[in-house]
């Protein structure tokens, strides 16, 4: 599981430029006034090698002097709730101020791992004001500038030294995990109900029933799946209540859990851009993808073969994923669900020989040669099969810098025309060469 971390502290201490400093690039609005991020903002990203989900919130008011700040109250909340470690930020050029005192206070009994970080340390003068935030109560204050990216290092080791140790007891690598996402009221409940053949999960018409993940384990032709049930994901900007957002972390945790996602999306709505946007969350994580179009009653007369046209242009991205045709309230092709799937999580377990994945890689670098950058080429030394569930496939080059993404996006093609690989994401990794092996395809070496 992918831990989280959500920056907590009050209006205008610099938790969006510290959020957009972490993930590389400008993700929340940053202005000079207080309250300019009202919804919480998340992105996933890596720090030192450990994939984290990262957290932005609103400024934090002890009380709350409106319904707005009240309504950011309860966002902050949940985001304290559901996150692994905390980062509690302050202004070191305030001091303490009573505002700080009262969200200590709070957050000491939340019973969380804490990093106090001091923002806004642009120079030595500045840091050297740090012991002031020890009376704060919640351990050692690190100080850093967002703006400047000062201490950021320091930041990254306190807070990666508090992930929890994951726990050997929750891999399991012979069920397969199933989890049925998708926006609000698409079906998803009744999709589970359906397949399942009983109410394990509570179905109805309102959006957001389903708050939390629900686990269901169920046996097919004697194998066992586990089936993830989750609340809808919304459009950032349509998340309104606390509770609500605190279901779009779980339902991101839930892909991140899952072999296969069954995105369920709505035949009377077409594919939408949010029904987009969560293909891109599994294919970032590198699961697999069925598209489940539920409700296919309700366009009857709709010619399939212009709908699987809307969802290629939709979709280009995502290709690889089989598409079902479903009413889970009439039970028209809920049979084919879960075969489907294990069709899939088949795939995701493809162990090819690695004379064969190179072989196919050279031929390929020989028919297509990598464009230049300057006066170099790509050189493609090697290439094999690194893993399963995904496959995943390491290739030696001259230079990683020299891969282009269409040139990737080439390679990966060539090995599904090949391969198969059906449904599911492949990871391609490409690492230096050692330099005595350089010049054998792709290119002359430097």
């Amino acid at each position: 599981m992918k831990p989280v971390v959500a920056i907590i502290g009050r209006a205008n201490v610099g938790k969006s430029t510290l959020f957009n400093r972490l993930v590389g690039e400008p993700v929340a609005i940053v202005e000079d006034l207080p309250g300019t991020t009202r919804d919480r903002v998340f992105a996933d990203i890596f720090w030192q090698d450990q994939e984290v989900t990262l957290v932005d919130t609103g400024g934090l008011e002890p009380r709350p002097g409106s319904s707005l700040s009240q309504k950011i109250k309860d966002q902050v909340e949940v985001a304290i709730a559901e996150a692994d470690v905390i980062i509690f930020l302050v202004d070191i050029c305030d001091g303490v101020i009573a505002a700080d005192q009262e969200i200590a206070d709070q957050l000491r009994s939340c019973n969380k791992p804490i990093v106090l970080v001091a923002n806004k340390a642009d120079n030595a003068k500045l840091e050297s004001q740090i012991a002031d935030f020890y009376r704060l109560g919640v351990g050692t204050p690190v100080a850093i500038s967002a703006q400047h990216g000062r201490g950021i290092n320091s930041l990254l080791q306190a807070v990666t030294s508090l992930f929890p140790k994951p726990s050997p007891a929750l891999v399991d690598y012979e069920r397969p995990k199933l989890a049925i996402v998708g926006r609000p009221n698409v079906g998803k409940s009744m999709l589970l109900n359906a397949i399942v053949g009983e109410e394990r999960a509570i179905v109805d018409q309102v959006p957001g029933t389903t708050r939390d993940a629900v686990d269901t384990v169920f046996s097919y032709n004697g194998q066992e799946v586990l089936l993830i049930d989750t609340a809808g994901i919304r459009r950032r900007g349509r998340v309104d209540a606390g509770v609500e957002y605190y279901s779009v972390i779980r339902a991101l945790r839930a892909i991140n859990r899952c072999d296969i996602a069954l995105l369920v999306t709505d035949a009377t709505e077409f594919i939408t851009a949010q029904d987009v946007h969560i293909a891109g969350y599994i294919k970032q994580a590198g699961k697999g993808m069925v598209l489940v179009v539920n409700k296919w009653d309700l366009v009857s007369g709709q010619p399939k073969e212009a709908y699987a046209q809307q969802i290629e242009q939709r979709l280009k991205f995502m290709s690889h994923a089989p598409a079902l045709y479903v009413s889970a309230k009439l039970g028209h092709n809920i049979d084919k669900v879960i075969p489907k799937a294990l069709e899939v999580w088949q795939e995701r377990q493809k162990q090819l020989p690695n004379t064969v994945i190179d072989k196919l890689i050279k031929e390929a670098v020989i028919s297509h040669a990598p464009p230049r950058k300057g006066f170099k080429r790509l050189e493609v030394i090697r290439a094999y099969q690194a893993g399963v569930n995904p496959p995943s496939f390491a290739f030696l080059v001259n230079d990683p810098k020299l891969v282009h993404f269409s040139y990737q996006r080439y390679l990966e093609n060539r090995l599904r025309q090949t391969f198969g690989f059906s449904g599911t994401s492949l990871r391609l990794f490409f690492k230096k060469a050692p330099s005595k092996k350089l010049g054998r395809v792709g290119g002359k070496a430097a």
